[in-house]
């Protein structure tokens, strides 16, 4: 159709959309305030399960965030380049040779990193008069830290101690079951290459705050500590650390870079996702000799604790998916009832030219607001609960608990799109929930519905 003056009449149809949308949704908006006690009803039980839906998606969701920090803060950058040197078939070091030129060949080829730092690696045992623990190893240089110092809360001693040879930093929980403090000497015990115990003694330099339950398995060092106890040269090392702008490009990295080592005439190993330490079985038992790189990302290096992020996600979807069962069902029974009461004003909605089309989306509206509100009170419950507990520092006693949250305080964030997602989610279960009745409702003869209940 067009004007007068040849030009597409466009705007009325847009008007008409419009003022037919407002239309639709006030009429939904005035059938729900007409059922308060339905729709209270309804909408508390949505409310409730939104709650719990948001409140164990911002639990997973902080639990990954803490996971990425502890391991790119303790033990891995967002890509690693590491690997083994084997000097006899039943043996091997968690070492790379040539460090210097590995070093340019990386900060050549991945010129978005915004840092690449390498470190020593071991395993060993921290033995104080009072008590012993098994840790990681890392050996550190000292002015290529900026990022971890920067990372980590100091609660005794600085940074500047851990410049001085042979001294060590521990975390808290370390330091309370070692029963040791600055200033104190601990040893350290490490199994070098031929199964011979080799030892330092470590001065405690500085204490800093936990880092979730994985701080309690991590010891740094200078690197010169690492270098003298394994009987390692200068030019070694245990990885390079790629720390990238953002971890989700760290796939796309790490692929990059095996080609690029590999055309560069280096032997890499096959992509194993477990930690370096699960590695030295299976490379003890392979028949070759020499160095072989070892490339993973940060979640490899985590993979035994990435069971905890899919059991709360699974829990998560299992708990959400049965209570959204029972309110769908809850839902269909209480919109087949409005429509069974609504029988008289259906067909006289249809005797004065109401279209099917229209009455289907009169109560996908009526679904979508109530899902749409109910689950917004849901989530701002569930944004004051968990703000109101972050606020309360409540301190985290139980191992297992700590083991499982990985942080020593309970301490969850709150992310928009996590509450996004929890509306969005609630007004489809809700529309999925009104089809059939809406469906039915649309079918009724208009001179039928009019004759109901005489």
């Amino acid at each position: 159709m067009r004007s007068s003056h040849g030009v597409p009449a466009s705007r009325p149809v847009a008007a008409f959309n419009f003022a037919a949308l407002f239309t639709l949704v006030t009429v939904a908006f005035r059938n729900l305030l007409k059922a308060k006690r339905r729709t209270l009803l309804l909408g508390f039980a949505i409310a409730v399960v939104a709650m719990l839906f948001l409140v164990l998606r911002s639990v997973s969701a902080s639990v990954s965030a803490r996971m990425i920090e502890a391991a790119t803060t303790l033990s891995s950058g967002h890509v690693n380049v590491g690997g083994f040197y084997k000097v006899r078939k039943r043996g091997a070091d968690a070492l790379v040779n040539e460090r210097a030129k590995l070093a340019a060949l990386l900060k050549e080829k991945v010129p978005e990193a915004v840092g690449i730092i390498d470190r020593g690696r071991g395993w060993g045992r921290i033995v104080s008069p009072a008590s012993s623990l098994n840790a990681g190893v890392s050996g550190i240089v000292w002015e290529n830290e900026g990022r971890f110092f920067n990372s980590v809360q100091f609660e005794r001693g600085s940074a500047e101690n851990l410049k001085k040879p042979n001294t060590a930093l521990l975390f808290a929980a370390q330091a309370k079951k070692l029963e040791v403090d600055i200033g104190d000497t601990v040893t350290l015990v490490i199994e070098g290459n031929g199964g011979q115990s080799n030892t330092v003694d470590l001065e405690v330099g500085a204490i800093a705050s936990d880092i979730g339950f994985m701080s309690n398995y991590s010891l740094f060092v200078p690197r010169q500590t690492v270098l003298d106890l394994y009987r390692f040269n200068d030019n070694t090392t245990g990885v390079f650390q790629v720390y990238l702008k953002h971890a989700s490009e760290s796939q796309g990295v790490m692929e990059r870079l095996r080609g690029t080592l590999a055309a560069s005439g280096y032997t890499l190993m096959e992509h194993d996702p477990q930690p370096f330490f699960i590695k030295f079985d299976k490379v003890m038992g392979e028949d070759w000799l020499g160095q072989q790189l070892d490339l993973s990302v940060w979640s490899d290096e985590i993979a035994f604790v990435l069971w905890i992020t899919t059991a709360l996600d699974a829990v998560s979807f299992l708990v959400v998916g049965v209570l959204a069962f029972i309110i769908i069902g809850g839902i269909t029974n209480a919109m087949w009832m409005s429509v069974r009461e609504r029988t008289k004003e259906i067909g006289t909605m249809r005797a004065i030219g109401a279209q099917k089309g229209f009455i289907v989306r009169m109560f996908l509206a009526e679904a979508f607001l109530l899902g749409l509100f109910a689950a917004a009170v849901g989530a701002a419950l569930a944004t004051l609960l968990l703000l109101s507990l972050n606020a309360l520092h409540i301190p985290i006693r139980n191992d297992g608990v700590r083991l499982f949250l990985m942080t020593n305080t309970f301490k969850v964030g709150v992310d928009a799109g996590q509450i996004l997602a929890t509306l969005a989610l609630f007004s489809v279960i809700t529309c999925v929930a009104t089809i059939y009745p809406a469906l039915k409702a649309s079918r009724m003869k208009p001179v039928e519905a009019l004759m109901h209940g005489k």
